[in-house]
């Protein structure tokens, strides 16, 4: 065997792609570089949070309150006076012809509010006792009675309304917003998460995960106990000057990887080695709420140093005074089947209203008087709603409603949404959506157009596909009646 056909032999797919200028290897670099550009068009510059707007926008930020577990419209905002009249009578054949549940078995009986009910504000809307506060706020909201999906499970149902897929590995509604307004903080994340209720989404962490957008655009979790940002502090033996050197050092490797490969990601990794480095200072900042006034602190009900809901909102509102774009809340506790009392609508439902009523009305309050309202979209909601009947898990004898997809209630107030108005409304039951029914798909579309991007044209390459949060152009609709 001579040395040439020994080099030829010893030629590896790497080498040979690796030292092909004009082959197929080139091609398809090309081909990939182009792609990587559209995911990121500021990559070269090391500016990923450049905007990408289409039309003015509405809202600069958006606060997404998530009720995870999801709560009983019919005991907080859907009152249904026929359904109390037939409390504990069999549900109609019809309502249950055809349909799946969670976990009711048999027949099923009709199981009306046990809380009582009154009209609020200057459009009557019909509010529960349960929520005293945001009823005195209520000529803000614009409330979706008509909501609907097309889950009836925790994590699929998690999934779809925050990715718009019930599957993972899509980017989550935060990450396509960041990626599509930039930001206005270069010290801080663009997408903030806060997580309440002892307990993480069903879904786990990729409903704030970027997906395949560049990870710059996941969400960061904080927390209101210890570090605010886990890893960012710097290791015993090491201080500042020091993780500048090294920050330095791994930077210049990963530049001529960047610049070699020419991998997004690459540019990505600097970027959030750089902010890291600045949240150590920016984050201990904006998260110290012990700087508010006793005014402000009384008015939300929150406690330096405590973990909270309460907390959680004031932060919201300290991060979006700051720039961050998106911050999401989850708290969890909303489940309400019955199986006993950690679970039902007569105790836990009050126990997480108590909990959340009036740091919601507060955020509201206080956003209005620093005259950040009108540029700063919240969104209230869980991921499906609750049966008109009584789940009576194993013969229960607490009172709890089964998941359910027909019908549910969300509101949302501030950027760009017309205050003190209902929207759709369910049939005299509670069941079905019975005007104006409203997706999911319809909601992330008019979250992002208020946001000022075009939900149709708001894409990315994957898989030869347009991929888009709000899925298929030709369905969802921005729901123009309840924007300002």
């Amino acid at each position: 065997m001579n040395f040439a056909h020994q080099q030829v032999q010893d030629l590896t797919r790497r080498h040979f792609l690796n030292g092909c200028q004009v082959g197929l290897g080139s091609m398809a670099l090309a081909s990939m570089q182009q792609q990587n550009a559209a995911a990121d068009q500021s990559t070269s510059g090391n500016r990923p949070y450049a905007a990408r707007t289409h039309h003015e926008p509405k809202a600069k930020s958006v606060i997404y309150v998530h009720m995870a577990g999801s709560p009983s419209q019919l005991d907080l905002f859907d009152y249904k006076p026929l359904l109390v009249r037939n409390h504990e009578k069999p549900c109609p054949q019809e309502y249950l012809d055809g349909q799946r549940f969670a976990f009711i078995k048999g027949h099923p009986q009709l199981l009306g509010t046990p809380h009582r009910f009154r009209q609020h504000g200057e459009a009557g809307q019909w509010m529960s006792n349960l929520l005293p506060h945001l009823s005195g706020v209520v000529d803000e909201l614009a409330i979706v009675r008509s909501m609907n999906t097309n889950q009836f499970n925790h994590a699929p149902a998690q999934l779809y309304i925050h990715t718009g897929m019930q599957r993972i590995g899509w980017p989550s509604m935060g990450s396509w917003i960041t990626y599509g307004l930039g930001s206005e903080n270069r010290d801080l994340p663009g997408f903030v998460v806060f997580v309440s209720g002892n307990k993480a989404p069903s879904a786990g962490k990729t409903v704030w995960g970027s997906g395949f957008l560049p990870t710059v655009y996941q969400g960061v979790q904080c927390r209101t106990q210890g570090d605010p940002v886990l890893y960012v502090s710097n290791p015993d033996g090491m201080n500042r000057a020091g993780r500048r050197r090294s920050l330095d050092a791994i930077r210049d490797l990963n530049q001529i990887q960047a610049k070699e490969f020419g991998d997004p990601e690459t540019d990505t990794r600097i970027a959030q080695y750089e902010l890291a480095y600045r949240m150590q200072v920016a984050v201990p900042e904006v998260m110290d709420i012990s700087k508010e006034t006793k005014q402000t602190l009384d008015l939300y009900g929150a406690a330096p140093g405590q973990p909270s809901f309460a907390n959680n909102c004031l932060l919201a509102r300290r991060l979006v005074e700051q720039g961050v774009r998106f911050v999401q809340l989850y708290d969890w506790g909303w489940d309400a089947h019955g199986t006993g009392p950690h679970d039902d609508i007569m105790h836990q439902l009050p126990k997480k209203c108590r909990e959340t009523d009036q740091p919601l009305a507060a955020l509201i309050t206080d956003l209005k008087q620093r005259g950040m309202l009108d540029e700063t979209l919240i969104v209230w909601g869980g991921e499906f709603g609750r049966t008109s009947m009584n789940e009576k898990r194993n013969g229960s004898n607490f009172l709890g409603r089964d998941h359910h997809p027909h019908a549910f209630t969300m509101w949302m107030a501030g950027g760009g949404i017309k205050p003190g108005v209902a929207h759709g409304s369910t049939d005299d039951l509670g069941y079905f959506a019975a005007e104006n029914k409203m997706t999911v798909r319809d909601l992330q579309a008019t979250i992002l157009h208020l946001t000022g991007l075009d939900p149709y044209r708001l894409n990315q390459k994957f898989q030869g596909l347009e991929a888009r949060l709000i899925g298929p152009a030709d369905g969802p609709r921005v729901v123009k009646e309840i924007l300002a």
